[in-house]
């Protein structure tokens, strides 16, 4: 029998501590860096909105205190590294919404826009089924097998509230929704 000394079990208690916040950082980060990617391709297309509002307004110029989206993309740190691909060991199903928004950002800016309209549509088509209930955004995200993380929770919240803006779904009370009605 191996009689272990106290300080070698501190170690080894030690050890195992810093193995379970490793793994828990790796998983944070991984949501954080699909959030990050979902932001970025969001970004995309609100400066392609911009620039497109921009063109057709009168040759005005732009104003001097709204900065430009050039500006904007500077201020994005350099330091962020691209968000890792599924690894062959991470469950099915939790490669949802940060993947995708991971493709379209490393794609190219057409596939921005297909990337962001087909979580668009999918809600609608959530409510169109839905019919007259009140649904909160974990149970829209749930239904759609986008509830994985808090990141993709949050891009259909996102969503959700921009979809509100066009008044394309109704907000009924907070956090719940329901279908626009036509």
């Amino acid at each position: 029998m191996v009689s272990v000394t106290p300080k070698a079990r501190n170690i080894e208690i030690t050890a195992e501590s810093l193995q379970e916040d490793l793994a828990r950082l790796e998983i944070q980060k991984q949501a954080l860096e699909r959030e990050l990617a979902a932001v970025t391709a969001h970004l995309g297309s609100v400066q392609r909105a911009l620039s497109a509002l921009q063109a057709l307004m009168p040759e005005s110029g732009p104003s001097a205190s709204a900065p430009r989206p050039e500006d904007v993309v500077a201020e994005v740190p350099a330091t962020v590294a691209p968000a890792p691909m599924p690894s062959a060991d991470q469950p099915e199903g939790t490669a949802g919404a940060g993947d995708r928004a991971e493709d379209a950002s490393s794609a190219g800016d057409a596939d921005d826009s297909k990337s962001y309209g087909k979580l668009t549509e999918q809600i609608l088509a959530y409510f169109a089924e839905a019919g007259n209930t009140d649904v909160r955004a974990r149970d829209v995200a749930s239904a759609l097998g986008r509830d994985t993380d808090s990141g993709s929770i949050n891009a259909v919240r996102s969503t959700l509230d921009r979809l509100v803006g066009q008044s394309r779904v109704r907000r009924v009370g907070r956090g719940l929704y329901r279908a626009a009605k036509r």
